[in-house]
């Protein structure tokens, strides 16, 4: 912090980033209570564990490689160049632990932006980045758990958890999210709030796990017609979707670069311009998002509830496709705008979820696979359609790229099927064949808490035999 300026623009970063990482915890509180509300009762523990488990896995897993691979792979590797040096981000770099400034690395390894504020922007910052990308993972997990509740061994979706959380994600962020992503400067990927880099691969990665892993036990009759099997408390369902709200806010907070000279980041000496910026470095303002989140969410809620003839439980998750659809292009859209590709998205996840469970016999819940995937998968080619010609990468770039509706829907493709299916459809083909991914048909009927409940009930029998036989042996009881 070698300026005055300087210091309060790091000191401010880093207290930026910190916030946003317990309102995107309410996420992980929202799911929870959504999914134990969409669960039936005898599989509640088991929902709520394989839940909050995925936590430290991801977290441990992303400490070791997943932040390396964010800062290591913007190239391909192969694609554009190799593997990127990056000492920030390696687990035996010291500033991936306590450091309140010093030498460090050397700025022009660990990456570029940032180097104008002095060695202690990444001494200061690496934590609460790491931080608020991890929670940006730990996303990505728990919107497949939804898919694949009341039959899947806990095992085999913590394995799933590693994969895309600290894997496949994290690598779509390096390609389509870094500013300087293959993606980002060949396709001109837009993607600002994560319609495909969290939503649209999270979706496509559900999808590829519940292909295999097959429907519930007496969700279709024998005729293939489905069944409906509500959720077991709606008021919890609800309550869970209104906290996801609260944490998508933070999420939209966590997207951005709060302050940046970016007269200096576009190389022109002299001028100061002092902005908010998305992800891209690309100059935004936070009275954008917060007219869009909020409108797009409207849209999604209204059209939630028209296409779904009032349904509860579809008229709050299409608020939240509502808001994942606009998500890709919240940045620039005009508020009117936000509200319209909401409300289409919305009413495109409730069809196409029922088409596709009536068509493929495809059991989903929590309808994960259409607000998440579906709709991320539409607002990025909406995006392409209503950004056509806008710039994409950020002023230090040489060469401009602009956004494109076909640049768009191969981003869409790579971060729905490529990243997301794919890699979920052969794990979870592998995790099969080895009798590790479905519980057995007797404890699904029975349900997956069974087992706990089973051993905690032994436990009390074995506790009290002992408490008889003491009593016996003092000549209390006879």
């Amino acid at each position: 912090m070698d300026t005055d300026i300087g210091a309060l623009t790091v000191i401010f970063t880093e207290f930026y980033y910190w916030v946003t990482v317990p309102l995107m915890f309410l996420i992980h509180v929202g799911f929870c209570m959504y999914e134990v509300g969409a669960s039936r009762h005898k599989n509640h523990m088991h929902t709520v564990m394989k839940n909050t488990m995925l936590m430290p896995l991801v977290t441990i897993t992303f400490f070791f490689f997943g932040w390396w691979i964010y800062f290591a792979f913007p190239n391909g590797p192969g694609i554009t160049g190799g593997i990127t040096q990056s000492d920030n981000a390696v687990p035996w770099s010291e500033l991936m632990g306590t450091h309140l400034g010093g030498p460090g690395p050397a700025l022009e390894s660990a990456q570029g932006y940032g180097a104008e504020l002095g060695n202690s922007f990444w001494n200061r910052l690496n934590g609460v980045f790491w931080a608020a990308f991890l929670l940006f993972s730990w996303t990505a997990a728990s919107i497949v758990s939804g898919a694949t509740i009341e039959r899947i061994r806990p095992t085999a979706f913590w394995i799933l958890a590693v994969v895309i959380g600290s894997g496949t994600w994290i690598i779509d962020a390096a390609w389509g999210w870094h500013p300087d992503g293959w993606m980002v400067t060949q396709l001109g990927y837009h993607d600002a709030y994560a319609s495909g880099v969290i939503h649209a691969i999270a979706g496509g990665f559900a999808l590829g796990v519940i292909v295999v892993l097959g429907p519930r036990i007496g969700k279709f009759a024998p005729d293939g017609t489905p069944r409906n099997i509500n959720p077991h408390n709606k008021w919890l369902v609800t309550i869970g979707l209104f906290l996801i709200y609260c944490g998508f806010w933070g999420f939209y907070v966590a997207c951005n670069v709060p302050i940046i000279d970016h007269g200096t980041l576009g190389g022109a000496e002299g001028v100061v311009n002092f902005t908010a910026t998305t992800i891209y470095l690309t100059p935004t303002t936070l009275s954008a998002i917060v007219f869009n989140f909020l409108m797009s969410l409207s849209g999604g809620l209204l059209a939630g509830y028209v296409v779904s003839k009032g349904e509860a439980f579809w008229t709050y998750s299409a608020g939240l496709a509502g808001v994942i659809t606009a998500s890709a292009g919240n940045d620039l859209y005009h508020p009117i705008q936000a509200m319209l590709i909401g409300a289409v998205g919305a009413a495109c996840a409730y069809k196409l979820h029922f088409w596709v469970e009536r068509r493929f016999k495809i059991d989903d819940p929590v309808g994960a696979v259409a607000v998440h995937g579906y709709a991320g998968f539409i607002g990025l080619v909406i995006c392409g359609f209503m950004l056509w010609g806008h710039p994409a990468t950020a002023a230090y770039h040489e060469t401009v790229a602009v956004i494109t509706p076909w640049g768009q829907f191969a981003g869409a493709v790579i971060m729905f099927g490529v990243l997301g299916f794919l890699p979920a459809f052969i794990v979870s083909k592998i995790l099969m064949g080895m009798g590790m991914l479905r519980v057995p048909p007797a404890v699904e009927l029975v349900g997956l808490d069974m087992s706990e409940e089973i051993a905690e009930e032994m436990d009390a029998i074995e506790v009290s035999e002992a408490d008889i036989a003491e009593a016996k042996r003092l000549g209390l009881l006879t």
